[in-house]
């Protein structure tokens, strides 16, 4: 199942690029101040849903959950892409409350709403692993939590071409192999090897899409960095329980906290390692 669902995320990644471009001819500046297209990021968020769902056909739940979040992240940053760009910008968290405290809704505060409703709702789909309804409601907001999250992660670390796509496959292929925790047919997570084909169809859809990336040919925008995060999110989500979720949206938290006063550029630059491996197949 992990092979078809990445063949399907990666076939339906190239596929989806050239519909895309032909359908919404839509550009951005990148970095450079290059006129680049936008059409990464649908396609890259469609064929990462669609390679998820494959991977999760055996559970209905996760498979709808895998659609819940993959979709609607990318339509939340698609409106952000989209009508975003007509807004005057603000940075970081502080930079959309402090626009709500003038008055101004900024499309990345609405963006932030939406996440959070999409990653509950995917979250809810997901059974829980014991019973009652305090611990369904606390695994449901860890849960939630995390999926928005790494969505709100890559999509931090997209600034430069190829970056989230990287970081998305550094995140999602070790999930493709990691052991599940699962204890038989009677666990709620059984089959096992579900969750291991959603992360598999994410990583179809970025290395379809990194070699447009890192040549600057498109860019996935939010659209892209929150779909493929939040579908990163989900497969985490899907084989732990509240410990792990704490934990993991305890690290999300820092890192997002850290962000708003260190740029992950900076760090990245200042790195050899990561700079060395940031630069990787990107244009001199």
């Amino acid at each position: 199942m992990r092979l078809l669902a990445a063949a399907v995320g990666l076939a339906s990644g190239r596929w989806a690029l050239a519909a895309v471009r032909r359908a919404a001819p839509l550009e951005r500046a990148n970095y450079r101040g290059r006129r680049v297209s936008l059409a990464g990021g649908p396609a890259v968020a469609l064929a990462a849903s669609v390679g998820a769902v494959t991977g999760a056909a055996a559970r209905r739940d996760l498979a709808g959950a895998c659609a819940l979040a993959g979709l609607g992240a990318g339509a939340v940053g698609l409106y952000d892409d989209v009508i975003g760009a007509r807004q005057a910008p603000a940075r970081g968290l502080r930079g959309h409350v402090g626009a709500l405290r003038e008055g101004r809704v900024t499309t990345g505060l609405v963006k932030v709403v939406g996440l959070t409703a999409t990653a509950l709702a995917a979250a809810a789909l997901l059974p829980s692993r014991r019973g009652g309804r305090a611990y369904r409601a606390v695994d449901v907001a860890l849960g939630a939590g995390v999926i928005a999250g790494t969505a709100n992660l890559v999509n931090l670390l997209d600034r430069r071409p190829g970056r989230a796509l990287k970081a998305t496959l550094l995140l999602a292929a070790p999930l493709t192999a990691m052991l599940d925790d699962s204890r038989g047919p009677g666990s709620p997570d059984h089959p096992r090897s579900a969750r291991r084909g959603v992360a598999a169809g994410v990583v179809g859809a970025a290395v379809a899409l990194l070699p447009d990336d890192l040549g600057e040919r498109v860019m996935i925008g939010d659209t892209g960095a929150n779909g493929l995060g939040a579908l990163v999110g989900l497969a985490v989500v899907a084989r732990r329980g509240p410990a792990g979720r704490a934990a993991l949206l305890a690290g999300l938290v820092a890192l997002t906290g850290a962000s708003e006063r260190v740029s992950f550029t900076s760090v990245i630059d200042a790195t050899p390692g990561l700079r060395a491996f940031d630069r990787l197949g990107r244009r001199p």
